[in-house]
């Protein structure tokens, strides 16, 4: 089970990218910008996309990959993501102002895109692999993901910020390896942290007191031009714990 971190940004610029990863060859978690370093055979590829929340910086993507490769497939596109989130996509997206409705196209019959609602805590096995959501705290409907191949895992918070009942899920997963949160702002930003429901560094310290597993903690969403001042304003606040910012194309083996 191979993740491969396709945009892990706050926002664009440069070679910033905003959320996506791959799960081995056919699963997205999120569907951010960084969707499109993907060859049109790699898009062609992906069954199934698991949204954590429906903010464009994770569902951008979605629809010019279905509008791109939809025809070259056999089987619809399958988009998992709470009933919430589900909803605000059909209204909002999918809903032939925004973008074209293709769980109707070609034809209700045989669509190029599927909805699978997904209740809190619920799993999905593919081949083996489970994908399990998580609570998350956000000014919309969210959720985290939890990835286990059966060896190991990995956990993404998703977009969250103070979420007591996200520690106590995390803390009784035992062959948790990797752990993604996010922090979207810095310090001299805690307010506007606090409003928009995401974390900063001293946010991010008191939630990581609550951590009680063995495993590598990695920064993502930090906002552009922010990067280096909000990771040192991290190392300064955080104890007992090395947290790394993830990096575009990194890779994770479970």
């Amino acid at each position: 089970m191979k993740i491969r971190v396709l945009g892990c940004s706050g926002g664009i610029g440069g070679n910033l990218r905003t959320t996506s990863f791959l799960l081995d060859h056919d699963v997205l978690i999120d569907a951010g910008t960084g969707v499109g370093e993907l060859s049109l055979t790699e898009l062609a590829m992906i069954d199934h996309v698991f949204v954590t929340h429906a903010h464009l910086d994770h569902i951008t993507s979605i629809p010019f990959m279905v509008d791109s490769v939809g025809f070259m497939r056999d089987r619809p596109l399958t988009v998992h993501a709470s009933e919430e989130t589900l909803d605000i996509l059909r209204q909002h997206i999918f809903n032939w102002k925004i973008w074209p409705n293709f769980v109707e196209i070609p034809s209700a019959q045989y669509p190029y895109m599927r909805y699978q609602a997904m209740g809190p805590g619920s799993t999905i096995v593919l081949d083996g692999r489970k994908i399990t959501s998580v609570p998350a705290n956000h000014v919309v409907p969210a959720v985290g993901y939890h990835l286990d191949s059966g060896q190991s895992s990995l956990v993404f918070s998703g977009d969250t910020t103070t979420n007591d009942a996200f520690w106590e899920t995390v803390n009784k997963i035992a062959n948790l390896r990797y752990l993604i949160i996010e922090t979207a702002f810095s310090n001299s930003e805690r307010e506007l942290a606090e409003v928009s429901k995401h974390l900063c560094p001293s946010m991010l310290a008191v939630e990581l007191e609550k951590f009680k597993a063995d495993a590598r903690v990695f920064i993502t969403h930090l906002k552009p031009g922010e990067l280096e001042l909000t990771m040192r304003e991290i190392e300064g606040c955080v104890r007992g714990l090395l947290p790394e910012m993830l990096l575009n194309n990194q890779e994770f083996e479970l």
